[in-house]
């Protein structure tokens, strides 16, 4: 059975106060939270393999929404990070902002697992009541709670 969103969720690898105004050093703040999970086997590897599927086609899906990942033996897990940015970070082909970025890891054998994430972020950060309120979020805890609701719906 694939792993659900709420299955992924940690809140240590949250920020909601992401400090990188770049889009590689926006992926590299929010990876060194990932890194402290053992399933994440080489974090600047890591972080190179996102930059290089970030850069062959970006992961901005509107909204001020984007979820760089690459599907990798980097990880032993599907692994998810999260980051909130007030001021917006360039992501988009044409540099637009991206406000709330979610990163995934995940192995090469698990597609499904890894569609099954990516479908219920897209559905969840399609409503913009939910984006508001991931915006709105005071703490990590409270970010991660409102993904778990959310994502607890879709089932």
């Amino acid at each position: 059975m694939p792993a659900t969103l709420a299955d992924l969720l940690e809140e240590r690898h949250i920020t909601l106060d992401l400090r990188s105004e770049g889009r590689e050093e926006a992926l590299r703040e929010i990876i060194s939270l990932m890194k402290v999970t053992p399933a994440v086997v080489d974090a600047e590897k890591f972080l190179q393999e996102v930059l290089a599927r970030e850069e062959a086609h970006t992961t901005f899906m509107g909204d001020g929404v984007a979820f760089p990942h690459a599907r990798t033996d980097l990880v032993t897990r599907i692994v998810l990070g999260a980051a909130r940015s007030r001021d917006g970070v360039p992501f988009g082909e044409n540099g637009e902002p991206a406000h709330l970025i979610f990163v995934i890891g995940v192995p090469t054998r698990m597609v499904t697992d890894y569609l099954v994430c990516v479908g219920a972020l897209a559905r969840i950060t399609k409503d913009p009541a939910n984006r508001a309120a991931l915006m709105d979020a005071e703490t990590a805890a409270e970010f991660s709670e409102l993904l778990r609701a959310a994502s607890l719906l879709l089932e």
